[in-house]
């Protein structure tokens, strides 16, 4: 891969304003106001929170009302460190304050459950229906809960945990690791692409080994995959190899990874290979574009949304927007950066569609981080060229950690990664 910008440089950049267009190097209002348009964004993730607060600050006379039913917000990055003993559930939490208090916009607490894109209306859980000139949907992901025999969302919620939407599940994870016996296993199954934060499993492996590693030292984790390679693989590995040899086992779906059958009650997984018996089973099921997006036809066949890659316009009903995790965005990963990036190119997008200064290009990007124990973490950091003929990579902004990382780079990069969430946090709801 390339090395033509450092990821602490590259971090410096998707927050200091320089990543996007000049509309956004300003810190307060950024232009004169120029319309009374009504937006509602879906959806109060790395997304739609983004873009609720740059259209605000992008012109603040656009009425933007922002639904999303959770009143706190915890993250999926850095959940993996509350599974395995690092942080906290409050160190992942984010309110709405910012958003209401400072910026004006209406959130409102409850659940998008029907879209009509002919009268252009979002009708609520609690009653309410909500007028717009344009949507934004994201979403983030839905769970394919009868992809895999024998498993449910009852048995997610229960014996066997997913832990990829943060909150109670993540401290369901850690309760079942904490309660496990000392020489019980861990066991992962991690799906098959495409799906939410790619890296997300091996992070997990990676934490969960840390703390087994120190309190028990008799068990181990086996990573049952539905694929064949995976995200910064032979960095994992590498690290894996220097931090917990002999505790992860990674198994491809050729090599006895394939997942067959779950039996919650028997806390089995069966593969071709025969069965295997965990202490802690985590079950990461396939993943579609959130229920939202499904149920007002947004989605294709792929279950994921096609998107017009200039403005990131629904294919399939004009009129909506839709980003982040639910989006078919060309090669961009699903990740928070990703979302957030997208988010402010859609802004400047909609506030030139308002009768606003023309959006101009915008840079999209990913910055993922992976930490596979205090101290050590791993990246892998990219440019994306939008342009009406597609997203694609830019393959001279690419940079991954090397395999020849110092203990000192490798410990840089934790600290990047923790400077990382203090400014997409800050910058989206903080």
């Amino acid at each position: 891969m390339g090395n033509t910008i450092s990821r602490r440089s590259f971090n410096k950049l998707l927050f200091s304003g320089l990543a996007g267009s000049s509309l956004f190097m300003s810190g307060g209002p950024l232009m004169a106001s120029v319309s009374k348009a009504r937006v509602v964004v879906i959806g109060g993730g790395f997304g739609g929170a983004t873009v609720a607060r740059y259209l605000k600050k992008l012109d603040p006379a656009i009425s933007v009302t922002l639904v999303e039913p959770k009143t706190v917000f915890h993250t999926c990055p850095m959940s993996n460190s509350v599974i395995g003993g690092l942080r906290s559930m409050q160190d992942i939490a984010h309110t709405y304050n910012v958003l209401r208090n400072r910026y004006g916009i209406e959130v409102v607490h409850d659940t998008a459950t029907l879209i009509d894109p002919v009268k252009k209306s979002v009708r609520l859980k609690g009653g309410r229906s909500l007028a717009y000139d344009r949507l934004v949907v994201s979403p983030g992901v839905d769970f394919i809960w009868d992809a895999i025999e024998g498993y449910s969302r009852e048995a997610g919620e229960s014996k066997m945990p997913y832990a990829y939407e943060a909150g109670p599940q993540t401290l369901l994870l850690r309760r079942q690791l904490l309660a496990m016996k000392d020489g019980e296993n861990v066991i992962i199954c991690a799906p098959k692409n495409p799906f939410r934060c790619p890296a997300a499993p091996y992070e997990r492996a990676s934490l969960i080994a840390y703390y087994l590693k120190k309190n028990k030292p008799k068990s181990k984790v086996i990573i049952l995959d539905d694929k064949e390679v995976f995200t910064k693989q032979d960095l994992f590995m590498l690290g894996w190899d220097r931090l917990y040899p002999g505790k992860i086992e990674w198994r491809s779906g050729s090599t006895g990874g394939k997942v067959e059958r779950l039996d919650p009650a028997a806390m089995t997984v069966s593969t071709e290979f025969g069965d295997e018996k965990g202490g802690v089973i985590n079950v990461i099921p396939p993943q579609r574009a959130g229920r939202i997006a499904i149920d007002a036809g947004l989605a294709d066949a792929s279950g994921w949304c096609p998107v017009n890659p200039a403005n990131f316009e629904s294919l399939l009903h004009p009129g909506i927007h839709v980003i982040g995790d639910a989006a078919l965005v060309g090669t961009m990963p699903k990740s928070g950066t990703a979302a957030n990036t997208q988010a402010k190119a859609l802004a400047a997008s909609l506030v030139a569609s308002f009768g606003g200064p023309a959006a101009g290009q915008h840079d999209l990007a990913n910055l993922c981080y992976s930490m596979l124990s205090p101290g050590y973490a791993i990246s892998v950091a990219g440019g994306y060229i939008q342009s009406p003929e597609g997203i694609k990579d830019n393959p001279d902004s690419i940079h991954l950690t090397s395999m020849e990382a110092t203990t000192a780079q490798l410990a840089g990069e934790a600290e990047q990664a923790d400077n990382w969430y203090h400014n997409i946090s800050q910058d989206t709801w903080d």
